[in-house]
């Protein structure tokens, strides 16, 4: 397959005349589909049904400490849910506080509360004249939201294959007291699929912060959601704990969730931390809560038993995810190799893969898609205030669509990337 560069001006001409021809057959078919959002099929929540006939009105509706937990109280959380959700951020139970139903939720959570009441101590951020946010790009649009809604400026940290440039981030955590925190999805990273080096996590967590009150936001969202058995599985260093041998136990706060392993928003939302940061943590929930839904835990604890069966429940989400990301893969590598137009990544986990098309060609390649009836997310929204510099990025979410609805969404994705690129080339 001839690289588009190489191509002559005829010859450009004569493929984006062709182009043409089939972008109009596609849209005379009407489609509708979906690659917006990473969101579990059908197929993957029915996975989890049989989660709902778990408890019923003649069920047994203590803990094992023998707390009720229809009624009110355990504000970090029932015992069994902590060593579950433990075992699933690999941390010991006691370093765990079990929340509602959503990591984001804890997330905005922390960041409010650091704004309104300071970490451990220090200065509440909503006092600072300024206050800075490091934000590994391309990445997760919604963590890039929560900063921006409490206007705190956010700085672009480029993406390696190896996690964020240890070198920027150390430079500005270091020196910079204005640096409060940096966001990070360690493993399967959204919208990447990259996982952090050992030696990244070993730069994390030996970091020598300016300011105090600096933490590592840790949201560990995909650490069990593989592609692939055991032996094509990203594995990253345990954070909270490389922590603690650097003599830094305080600077992370950790993440995790089921959102995606049984229902989303209405999975089990947890915080791993150090004991310091728990102490804060408990004080402020105090006053906001006698405790979170212990039923859903205790129904998740009695659905799974074990962390084991949590990962067998996990390779059956493979099951189904795993052709569809091989599907898109396939038909980006048999449209676009060698064309010299794009490059994307082939992650063994997760949820996206993370797209870069020539400069400039983001947007319209996102515009020339839903013209066509393919829905994607929208150019930019993998930076922070969604604007990427080069418009190249866009994540693709083969989650949600049947496999033959994917095919389909897939065929005319790489048909609009031909179209633009085209177009590219020859306004010059």
């Amino acid at each position: 397959m001839k690289a588009y560069k190489d191509m002559t001006r005829e010859e450009l001409q004569a493929e984006k005349k062709a182009l043409d021809a089939q972008f109009e057959e596609v849209k005379a078919k009407k489609l509708k589909l979906d690659m917006s959002r990473g969101k579990p099929s059908i197929q993957q929540l029915e996975l989890s049904n049989e989660m709902m006939d778990v408890l019923n009105s003649d069920s047994y509706f203590l803990d094992e400490t023998g707390t009720d937990c229809r009624n009110y109280g355990i504000l970090a959380g029932i015992p069994e849910a902590k060593r579950l959700m433990g075992a699933m951020s690999e941390v010991d139970p006691d370093n765990m506080i079990i929340y509602g139903t959503s990591s984001l939720n804890i997330m905005f959570d922390t960041v409010a509360r650091c704004y309104t009441h300071g970490v451990c101590g220090s200065t509440p951020w909503g006092k600072l004249d300024k206050v800075k946010f490091l934000c590994p790009v391309p990445g997760y649009d919604r963590h890039f939201r929560v900063t921006e809604f409490f206007g705190i400026e956010m700085i672009n940290i480029p993406m390696t294959p190896e996690g964020p440039d240890m070198d920027l981030v150390e430079k500005y955590v270091n020196n910079d007291a204005a640096v409060k925190g940096i966001w990070c999805v360690p493993k399967y990273s959204n919208p990447q699929g990259y996982s952090y080096s050992d030696e990244t996590v070993r730069r994390f967590a030996n970091l020598k912060p300016a300011a105090e009150d600096f933490r590592i936001f840790w949201d560990n969202a995909y650490s069990i959601h593989h592609l692939y058995d055991e032996d094509n599985q990203d594995v990253i260093l345990e954070l909270l704990s490389e922590c603690e041998k650097a003599g830094n136990p305080d600077l992370v706060y950790k993440f995790i969730s089921t959102s995606k392993v049984t229902f989303p928003g209405s999975g089990l939302a947890a915080l791993a931390a150090s004991k310091r940061n728990l102490e804060d943590i408990l004080k402020y929930m105090t006053a906001q809560t006698i405790g979170h839904d212990k039923l859903n835990q205790l129904r998740h604890v009695r659905f799974f038993g074990n962390f084991a069966n949590m990962q067998e429940h996990m390779k059956k989400h493979a099951e189904i995810l795993r052709p569809k990301f091989e599907a898109v893969l396939e038909t980006l590598e048999r449209e676009l190799g060698g064309l010299e137009i794009a490059e994307w990544t082939k992650p063994r986990g997760g949820y996206f893969i993370s797209f870069d098309s020539l400069e400039g060609c983001a947007k319209a390649i996102v515009a020339k898609c839903d013209e066509a009836g393919v829905k994607m997310t929208p150019a930019g929204a993998t930076y922070p205030y969604g604007k990427d510099p080069q418009d190249s990025n866009i994540r693709i979410a083969p989650s949600y669509p049947t496999l033959a609805e994917l095919k389909k969404a897939a065929e005319v994705f790489v048909l609009s990337v031909k179209l633009v690129s085209v177009e590219k080339y020859l306004a010059g």
